[in-house]
């Protein structure tokens, strides 16, 4: 669930651009009034504000976002103006160029978006890079890596609910016989993993657990270093509970020493829409501290103020 609030009624949408226009007027930027439009609109209101801002002004709306704002505020709000197709081809590209922990970002949005918006994302990339986004995963990644990224990014799943439970019993066993050899890269493991529908790897990882006694991210834990097999764990998780696997994002980038503001950013851009409300109750439920508060303790500023808008946060 969404935990993005939107004024009723919602200002007619020519206000909404000159009231954004004037915010980047004179001297100084009124962050307060950007966050007060962007931070409360959805995805389809945001696309319109940016087309009629176009249209009025003569600029994209981005472009004056980029001018007039700074830092990690700046890529929040960038970031979040963006339709979410375009904005998964920005993160993903910028993942293709980047060499630490950018692999989980691309299984990431290979896994947590729906076969539709996964296929969008692949096609927003081409407009946007002139290229596609399966050659520069391939680019990027080498051995077990790229055996297991390029066919997750190029994939596009069946998105029903219809289980094969003969299926799910005989890929479990395969599932169980690769990791019992230490077969992590195997293809038939990587091809479980990237081709079947959530629902049907749900129902085999569950007959996973109940023949063999161990959950499957156990089992591939093994070797707590390898980073191999720490995407296969998270795959996993992102295939079947997004929520745990947003909340451990969230909870190692706000407790580290130094808050990891490129996790928190992300999280909260692509999920506010989504599942953020699942996100943030199982972010207190295993924090004993709720996401806002953990927010305001470890952020600052107007980046704060939309982090917190974005996540549902009544001042009270």
């Amino acid at each position: 669930m969404s935990t993005l609030t939107v004024p009723q009624p919602l200002p007619p949408v020519a206000d909404d651009c000159e009231q954004l226009r004037k915010a980047f007027a004179g001297w100084g930027t009124n962050e307060k009034l950007i966050i007060s439009i962007l931070g409360h609109r959805n995805a389809e209101q945001r696309k319109l504000i940016r087309q009629t801002y176009a249209e009025t002004y003569g600029e994209d709306l981005l472009k004056a976002l980029d001018r007039e704002l700074t830092n990690d505020f700046e890529r929040l709000v960038v970031l979040w103006s963006l339709d979410p197709a375009e904005r998964d081809a920005y993160l993903a590209n910028e993942a293709t160029k980047r060499w630490t922990s950018s692999n989980q970002v691309l299984m990431e949005i290979a896994c947590t978006r729906s076969p539709q918006q996964l296929l969008m994302a692949r096609q927003a990339y081409h407009a946007r890079y002139k290229k596609s986004l399966e050659e520069d995963v391939a680019h990027h990644t080498t051995g077990d890596f790229r055996k297991l990224l390029v066919p997750l990014v190029s994939s596009y799943r069946y998105d029903g609910d219809e289980v094969n439970m003969t299926l799910a019993k005989a890929e479990a066993k395969i599932l169980h016989e690769k990791i019992s050899e230490k077969a992590y890269g195997h293809e038939d493991l990587i091809r479980i993993l990237a081709t079947r529908s959530k629902a049907q790897v749900n129902a085999t990882l569950n007959h996973y657990k109940n023949e063999f006694g161990n959950d499957i991210n156990k089992d591939l834990k093994t070797d707590p270093k390898d980073e191999f097999l720490t995407i296969l764990r998270a795959t996993v998780k992102c295939l079947t509970r997004p929520e745990k696997y947003f909340e451990k994002v969230l909870r190692l980038a706000i407790n580290k020493r130094g808050t990891d503001e490129g996790a928190l950013t992300r999280v909260v851009a692509t999920r506010a829409e989504v599942d953020m409300k699942f996100i943030s109750e199982e972010y207190q439920r295993r924090n004993s501290i709720p996401l806002d508060r953990a927010i305001v303790k470890d952020t600052t500023g107007d980046y704060e103020k939309m982090l917190l808008a974005l996540i549902g946060h009544v001042e009270a």
